[in-house]
C-alpha cells in the first residue's frame, strides 16, 4: 500500500476492524465466530492487514475507572515561521503527549496530553508553552468522553 493508494478493505475486513478496536485482545477463535468465518481466514486477513499497513500495532485502551482518575485536554498550538519540526521534537519528548497531529487553519498542531490532576495540567501546559518553536497555545480540557473507538 502506498500513501497515494487507500487499502481494498471488503465488509469482513471492516468488520474484523471494528472488533479489534473494540477489543484487540479476543482470541481470533472468538472473532472467527462473530465474523462467522474459518480462524484460518482471520490469521490471513490479520497478516494481510499487518503486511499493508492497515494495522499497525496493537495498544491498552484505559479503562474508565482509571480514566476517571486523569485530566486530558487538547493543546492547539502555533508554531513559530520554520519552527513547525522543533515544536513536535519537543512534544515528543514528553511523556504526558499521547499524540500529536499536524493541522490545517490558525493552529498548526494539536497535542493530545493527559495529567493526573489540574496542578500537573498547568505545569504540563506551562512547560509545553515553552518550547523551541511554540508561539501561542489554546488548551481545551475534556470534560467527558461521549465515544471513543
Amino acid at each position: 500500500m502506498t500513501a497515494q493508494t487507500a487499502p481494498d478493505l471488503d465488509g469482513t475486513d471492516r468488520r474484523l476492524l471494528a472488533a479489534l478496536r473494540e477489543d484487540a485482545r479476543l482470541p481470533v477463535s472468538q472473532l472467527a465466530a462473530q465474523l462467522e468465518i474459518p480462524r484460518a481466514q482471520v490469521y490471513a486477513r490479520l497478516e494481510r492487514l499487518e503486511t499493508e499497513g492497515v494495522i499497525g500495532g496493537y495498544t491498552v485502551r484505559l479503562g474508565e475507572a482509571f480514566s476517571r482518575t486523569r485530566m486530558r485536554a487538547h493543546v492547539m498550538i502555533k508554531t513559530l515561521p520554520r519552527q513547525g519540526q522543533a515544536a513536535e521534537a519537543g512534544l515528543a519528548g514528553i511523556a504526558e503527549v499521547s499524540a500529536i497531529y499536524a493541522i490545517s487553519g490558525e493552529y498548526d498542531i494539536i497535542a493530545m496530553v493527559e495529567a493526573s490532576n489540574s496542578v500537573e495540567m498547568n505545569e504540563l501546559l506551562d512547560r509545553i508553552g515553552l518550547l523551541d518553536g511554540v508561539e501561542r497555545t489554546t488548551t481545551s480540557v475534556i470534560l467527558a468522553a461521549k465515544l471513543e473507538r
